[in-house]
């Protein structure tokens, strides 16, 4: 027997009463604002660092990186994901060499970019690049074997050329692995990012972060985190969206 799904609002439960504790902890002097700031204390920040011109120069540069990155590795993932999976020569050719960068943690090429890349923004659009491309790949990859053996048939049956083939049988049945794969991507892009900015850059909320640290503004730390996770739980929720109006058709056969 399946579980009933939990209302959309009771999710936020929990994070409401964190912040809250939160609060009544900085109110009631268990927190110190020089060890973490209230969360009201950031709020007002961030909206004076709108007011002052300040934040929205580092929002733009952080989202420019992060998207950037999530881009080129989905676009990248689907064609391997497509070659790999559609045939044999492409699968010999790609999929050991995504299993073994899939083993290799993307930080620990940030030394190797660099002498490559240099400290600029290629190596950071680059290295968020690397880490979205290997889950798209996979989970696409994944669900282009999936395909039943019936459809691949019935195609065969029809006469479908190789285009045709991809467009109305691979696409469509890699879709759910697809969006699996989109959402895992966001994630990383953002997560991938948050470390990329503390190196040498002189933009980004990262930035901002990191001169705050030195300066112990631990409002402007706490402001940046909730960027960051605005952001991420933001483009979640467009993905999430899409895929709902993308996916409708499944649902639709199934009522």
């Amino acid at each position: 027997m399946t579980p009933a799904r939990l209302p959309k609002g009771l999710r936020l439960l929990g994070p409401a009463l964190v912040l809250v504790f939160w609060e009544a902890a900085s109110r009631l002097g268990f927190l110190s604002p020089y060890t973490l700031s209230a969360p009201s204390t950031a709020l007002k920040t961030g909206y004076d660092m709108i007011l002052d011109g300040s934040l929205l120069p580092h929002l733009l540069a952080s989202a420019g990186r992060a998207y950037a990155g999530l881009f080129l590795g989905v676009t990248v993932g689907i064609v391997l994901a497509l070659l790999s999976g559609l045939t044999r020569t492409g699968e010999a050719l790609i999929d050991g060499v995504i299993q073994i960068k899939k083993a290799i943690p993307t930080l620990a090429l940030i030394p190797l970019v660099i002498i490559w890349l240099g400290i600029g923004e290629s190596m950071k659009v680059f290295l968020i690049f690397t880490a979205v491309l290997v889950p798209v790949y996979i989970n696409t990859h994944v669900a282009l074997r999936a395909i039943e053996i019936g459809h691949v048939e019935l195609a065969s049956t029809l006469g479908l050329t190789r285009m045709e083939f991809i467009r109305h049988v691979a696409l469509p049945g890699a879709l759910p692995g697809f969006f699996v794969a989109l959402r895992l991507a966001v994630a990383i892009s953002w997560t991938a990012l948050v470390v990329l900015e503390l190196v040498n850059t002189q933009t980004g909320i990262g930035y901002l972060m990191n001169r705050a640290r030195d300066w112990g503004q631990t409002d402007v730390i706490v402001v940046g985190i909730i960027i960051y996770a605005v952001l991420g739980l933001a483009s979640d929720a467009v993905v999430r969206f899409i895929e709902s109006r993308a996916l409708s058709y499944r649902r639709a056969l199934g009522s």
